[in-house]
């Protein structure tokens, strides 16, 4: 009867940190220069450019509120890799979150976490985000070379990249929509976009919000007729976009 209660006691930390204003204070590192490149717990490969954080159990693909709770300097995360395994510690951020927080040249910073979005999805970013954003023309084109590798002379890094085509018009429908996932980062929404137009057969859109003063993308499909109609949706896109969900815009 102890055991279970005791059990239970450490698995109510587990299952709640998923949830939406989860809220934790602890102590947060700097990844070292050393993991640049290295694959992370989720696949994904560390880049000191990216805003990252490590967590050990809140789901990949959340987005965290990470605050410097000694200069109230704050950033948005997407939680891409496990850890810290240090008593005291919360999470390991990468340098591009660690410079918004205000923690280089000291290391380790007291903070406060709270997930503000948990329905991210895992994917391994294939292209970079374009430069040239679209503007109030109804058609941007968005190229990248593909099914090329260049080497670059200077780093010895090699790139590939796809083709997106992208029509961008401004639309509000009423009904119901299926969320598949939100980022930060536009890398990885034009596979999203791509891959989930070929599954459902309907043109994705994107929600844009702000958030800390940052941007913030959702990916919606819809609107579908009825909410059995989403439901139906839900069900064939669970095993792809695993904390799918469904919305209504009224």
């Amino acid at each position: 009867m102890h055991k279970s209660v005791l059990i239970l006691f450490w698995l109510i930390p587990l299952l709640t940190s998923g949830q939406v204003g989860y809220v934790q204070e602890g102590n947060a590192s700097i990844y070292d220069d050393s993991l640049e490149g290295r694959v992370t717990a989720s696949g994904e490969r560390y880049s000191h450019l990216k805003a990252t954080c490590a967590h050990v159990s809140i789901p990949f693909g959340s987005l965290v509120k990470i605050t410097n709770l000694d200069n109230n300097q704050s950033a948005i995360a997407r939680v891409n890799d496990r850890g810290p395994f240090v008593p005291g510690r919360i999470t390991d951020v990468s340098k591009s979150v660690a410079e918004r927080l205000g923690m280089i040249g000291k290391g380790i910073a007291r903070v406060r976490i709270e997930v503000i979005d948990n329905q991210g999805v895992k994917l391994e970013p294939k292209v970079e985000a374009p430069k040239n954003q679209p503007g109030d023309a109804g058609k941007v084109a968005v190229a990248a070379q593909a099914n090329e590798t260049k080497s670059n002379l200077q780093t010895g890094v090699s790139e590939s990249a796809e083709y997106f085509s992208v029509e961008v018009q401004k639309q509000i429908k009423k009904g119901f929509y299926l969320q598949l996932g939100s980022f930060k980062e536009q890398a990885n929404i034009f596979t999203v976009l791509a891959d989930a137009q070929e599954q459902f057969g309907k043109r994705p859109c994107i929600q844009v919000l702000t958030v800390s003063n940052e941007r913030l993308f959702k990916v919606l499909i819809g609107p579908f007729t009825s909410r059995a109609d989403a439901e139906k949706a839900k069900q064939n896109a669970q095993a792809k976009y695993q904390g799918c969900f469904i919305v209504e815009i009224r």
